[in-house]
């Protein structure tokens, strides 16, 4: 079973950035994509990143241009950096592994952008 263990995350102006990491306990064949969702508070989660090998990062419309995915896989981490962070970006993130038709979930870092 896969364990996700997320880093990061905070409160931050509008305009400002953060760095989210989550580690794997386990290699994940580059392959799998390991991507962030965020839930904003009576919304459902959705997926604001995803990342494989062999193909372009997947970004919701809303962060592109602001927010990139990147992977280590030496390190079994994936990040998300977050800059020109708005309002709206307010949420708790999630990283994700899909592994074998699981999900494994991290446990979750909220991120508050003050206006």
């Amino acid at each position: 079973q896969v364990q996700l263990v997320q880093s990061g995350g905070g409160l931050v102006p509008a305009g400002g950035s953060l760095t989210l990491s989550c580690t794997a306990s386990e290699t994940i064949f580059s392959s799998i994509p390991m991507g962030w969702y965020r839930q904003a508070p009576g919304k459902q989660r959705e997926l604001v990143a995803r990342i494989r090998s062999g193909r372009d990062p997947d970004y919701m419309d809303s962060v592109m241009g602001r927010f990139t995915i990147s992977r280590d896989n030496a390190r079994k981490t994936v990040y998300l950096q977050m800059n020109r962070l708005k309002p709206e970006d307010t949420a708790v993130y999630y990283c994700n592994v899909r592994n074998s038709g699981i999900d494994y979930w991290g446990q979750g870092a909220q991120v508050t952008v003050s206006s």
